[in-house]
C-alpha cells in the first residue's frame, strides 16, 4: 500500500507587511492633508484631493471657484466671521453718517455762521464748538445762550449708545487766576460743564468722558486773534465702535476745520 506523504503547511511570517503598507499609505495621506492646509491654494488643494483619492479609490473633486476653497480649506467659521465684521463696520459707518447729518441740521445756523464744524472720521463724529458760543471769556460756567446749542446735541445723542468724549482746549495765553492756576485746569472744567449740562438733558452719565488739553492741539495759528478764537473750544466726540467706520472727511454740507 503506497504511503501517503504529508506535507506540513508553513505559517506566512510576512503578513505583517500588509498592514504595515496600510499603515504607511495612511500616514502619508495625513502628512499630505497637514502640508495642504497649512495655506490655501490650489496646488497644494490638488496635492490633497489626489492624495486622498488614491487613499480611498475615488477620483478627485475640485472646488468650482476660489471662495469654495477657501470654505473648504479655511472653514466657514472664518469666512462668517470676516462677512459679519464687514457688515458690522458698514453699519456703523451709515449709522454715523446719518447722525451727522442730524447734528449738522441741529446746529445749523451756528454752522453756517463757522462756530460750529461737523466732521466724520475713523474716530467717529466731532463736533467742535467754539469757546465764544459756551463761556465769557476765562469762565468755565455755560452761558444761558450755550444751553440752546447742546440741548440740540443732547437731543440727537441721548438714545444713542455711542461713547462720547468731551475735550476742553484753550489757546496759548495763559491764565493764572483764583479758580485756574493754568490753561490745563479751565480746559478740563470746560469739558466737565458741557459734560454735567448733556447729563441733565438725558444722555447715560457712564457713556461720557471729559478731557482737558489745555493749549495743546491747536487747529489756528496762535500768532493771529483769528487763530487764538478758534482755538479755544469743545470738541464732543461720538467716538465709533470700530476703527474703520469712516475715512477723514467733512460731513456733506458741513464746514470742514482749516
Amino acid at each position: 500500500m503506497a504511503r501517503k506523504k504529508f506535507e506540513e503547511e508553513h505559517d506566512n511570517h510576512e503578513r505583517w507587511l500588509v498592514s504595515y503598507a496600510d499603515f504607511i499609505t495612511l500616514l502619508f495621506a495625513f502628512f499630505v492633508v497637514m502640508y495642504a492646509i497649512s495655506s490655501v491654494n490650489t496646488g497644494k488643494y490638488r496635492v490633497l484631493s489626489d492624495a486622498l483619492g488614491s487613499a480611498f479609490g475615488r477620483a478627485p473633486i475640485l472646488p468650482q471657484n476660489r471662495a469654495q476653497m477657501e470654505m473648504v480649506m479655511s472653514g466657514q467659521p472664518r469666512l462668517f466671521s470676516n462677512q459679519r465684521r464687514e457688515n458690522a463696520v458698514r453699519h456703523e459707518k451709515e449709522q454715523l453718517t446719518d447722525m451727522a447729518r442730524e447734528l449738522q441740521k441741529a446746529l445749523a445756523p451756528l454752522v453756517s455762521q463757522g462756530k460750529v464744524h461737523v466732521t466724520q472720521s475713523s474716530r467717529g463724529i466731532n463736533v467742535e464748538i467754539n469757546a465764544s458760543v459756551l463761556f465769557a471769556p476765562g469762565e468755565a460756567k455755560l452761558t444761558n445762550e450755550s444751553g440752546q446749542a447742546l440741548r440740540a446735541v443732547a437731543a440727537v445723542l441721548k438714545n444713542d449708545k455711542h461713547a462720547l468724549q468731551v475735550e476742553g482746549y484753550t489757546d496759548n495765553v495763559p491764565i493764572n487766576t483764583p479758580l485756574f492756576a493754568s490753561n490745563w485746569e479751565l480746559s478740563a472744567v470746560r469739558a466737565s460743564s458741557v459734560i454735567r449740562l448733556l447729563i441733565d438733558a438725558g444722555i447715560d452719565e457712564s457713556r461720557l468722558i471729559a478731557v482737558g488739553h489745555g493749549d495743546n492741539d491747536p487747529v489756528g495759528s496762535n500768532d493771529t486773534l483769528e487763530g487764538r478764537s478758534r482755538n479755544r473750544r469743545v470738541e464732543v466726540m461720538i467716538l465709533s465702535n470700530t476703527l474703520d467706520a469712516a475715512k477723514d472727511v467733512p460731513v456733506a454740507g458741513a464746514a470742514g476745520k482749516s
